[in-house]
């Protein structure tokens, strides 16, 4: 006998809707270098996603096809995480840290159509784009007159993309088990070796990090994304934060101790995700500053084994 509820996929564009639905005014911060902190909200994310992915179909892409990311953790690759994976199509995130002919492998193997990328990355462009003839348009996140006076003009803009297309798009409604997102492996043993993740994986696991006995996400949380978004899609907390309603706090490029500490007191930060050299950097400036974390109480360490040390330091000391 089979149950009598609605049956509903589990699609990345549900999380995506819910959060501008259920907390509309809820901020996306994102620390940019030379700037002012980029502040939007999840009402805005659901409408420049949904312009992103009007974009992306205007271009002729298509459910299935890969479009890749070389890019940190901001406010524009989080647009490109819903908007490509809520149309259908697969958000391929590209760590930049690899060799170059490991990028250029990855690329080739994903047959990414679409490459968007920051300014960071642009010589790592210049180099891959004779290498990777799949790739039909590599486009620059950011403004066009920035691009122009950063020297990457010639490059298609992230922002000429969206303007001008409609801010609501119909999600399409599809398997679950679709694959929403892939990353690939460093490539220690071998060629780099892809993996697929799927929109019911991603969702469930929001779900089940959200937990109690887990990371203990709630709607009175301020999450910092510190593990990138090239890596393991930054353990899920992309999609985690806003199916529970958090505000949500990325840092760009400066993960360094100091960096961290003013970003996470600006913003009243009280969980964060990264790796152990990140936060070994981030217990060595506070204790060679003399300070301690007002509002950080749980920090998501993964990547590597965690020292003992470390745990301690950061339980006992700084709890």
């Amino acid at each position: 006998m089979l149950g009598l509820m609605m049956q509903t996929p589990l699609l990345l564009s549900s999380i995506l809707t819910y959060a501008a639905r259920s907390f509309p005014d809820v901020q996306i911060v994102s620390r940019t270098p030379d700037k002012p902190d980029h502040i939007t909200n999840y009402g805005g994310l659901l409408q420049r996603s949904s312009q992103l992915a009007n974009g992306l179909d205007s271009i002729g892409v298509r459910s299935g096809e890969r479009v890749a990311t070389l890019a940190w953790n901001g406010y524009r690759h989080l647009e490109l995480y819903y908007g490509i994976s809520g149309m259908g199509a697969v958000c391929h995130t590209i760590n930049p840290r690899l060799f170059v002919e490991q990028i250029v492998y990855i690329i080739n193997h994903a047959e990414d159509r679409i490459v968007f990328f920051d300014l960071t990355f642009v010589d790592i462009v210049k180099a891959l784009m004779p290498k990777c003839p799949s790739v039909e348009k590599w486009v620059y996140l950011g403004e066009a007159v920035d691009a122009k006076v950063a020297g990457v003009g010639d490059f298609p803009s992230y922002e000429n993309l969206l303007a001008g297309q409609s801010e609501t798009f119909t999600w399409p409604q599809f398997d679950e088990n679709t694959a929403c997102g892939l990353c690939y492996t460093s490539g220690t043993t071998g060629n780099p070796k892809g993996v697929l993740y799927a929109h019911r994986s991603a969702v469930l696991h929001s779900f089940a990090a959200a937990l109690p006995d887990a990371c203990r996400i709630s709607l009175d949380d301020t999450v910092a994304l510190i593990s990138p978004m090239f890596h393991a899609m930054s353990w899920g907390m992309p999609y985690c934060a806003p199916a529970m309603g958090s505000k949500l706090v990325m840092p760009g490029q400066k993960v360094d101790g100091e960096s961290l500490h003013r970003l996470f007191e600006d913003h009243g930060v009280t969980f964060a995700n990264g790796v152990p050299t990140v936060w070994l950097g981030y217990v060595q400036y506070l204790q060679s500053a003399g300070v301690k974390p007002t509002t950080l109480n749980r920090v998501l360490i993964g990547g590597t084994a965690c020292p003992r040390s470390l745990m301690d330091a950061l339980q006992d000391d700084y709890a």
